[in-house]
């Protein structure tokens, strides 16, 4: 690895040492009871929050703010939109978001209002655990910090310290997107790209 991945160390640590008390709590590993509920999990596991409430929770997770959950807002708590469902099919995707749905949207409005989800927890209502894991739902680089870095590497971990499968992974990843846009940006030089033009409009068609 050459200056490119010390670079990218470089930011990681930084990242590390730098908290975002919304989205992100400390940067250490919060301990989980073996009993607890998949919220309480999803807290500790991908934000490192084990103090919150409905409406922290609520919040933390309306990310546009809009005051409701849609949908897409169920799936992307729970993770259905991370690569690592990939091999979750559809089917199952669209039943979770079904039965969230059915436990929280009281007005059955098609979306999941601040009061309803509040009140419903208020009456025991938690959010099930469907077995897909505590649901990814950042980018690859908060994923990787905060479920790999951080439990296995430290402020002290120097570049040829990054041997894991993990690592190796992750920063692979980095390079063929940097590839496939140092080739892009290439072509784009070259003026019109011929591989983007359909088949039946190029010379000799």
């Amino acid at each position: 690895m050459g200056q490119l991945h010390t670079l990218r160390l470089c930011l990681l640590l930084l990242l590390a040492l730098i908290p975002n008390a919304l989205a992100h709590g400390g940067h250490e590993q919060v301990p989980v009871a073996a009993d607890a509920d998949w919220a309480t999990r999803h807290m500790a596991e991908e934000h490192h929050i084990s103090s919150f409430d409905a409406g922290v929770f609520f919040s933390l997770h309306d990310y546009d703010s809009s005051g409701s959950w849609s949908p897409e807002d169920v799936r992307r708590t729970y993770g259905l939109m991370d690569e690592s469902t990939n091999n979750v099919p559809e089917e199952k995707k669209s039943d979770v978001v079904r039965t969230v749905m059915d436990l929280y949207d009281v007005d059955k409005s098609g979306t999941i209002s601040y009061a309803e989800f509040t009140a419903a927890n208020a009456k025991g209502v938690v959010l099930p655990d469907f077995g897909l894991g505590p649901g990814h739902h950042g980018d690859d680089e908060y994923e990787y910090e905060i479920h790999h870095f951080e439990k296995f590497h430290d402020e002290n971990t120097k570049e040829e310290d990054l041997i894991h499968p993990e690592d190796i992974a992750h920063f692979a990843k980095h390079d063929r997107e940097e590839d496939e846009r140092e080739a892009w940006e290439k072509k784009e030089k070259e003026g019109i790209v011929e591989s983007n033009i359909p088949a039946k409009f190029r010379k000799g068609a």
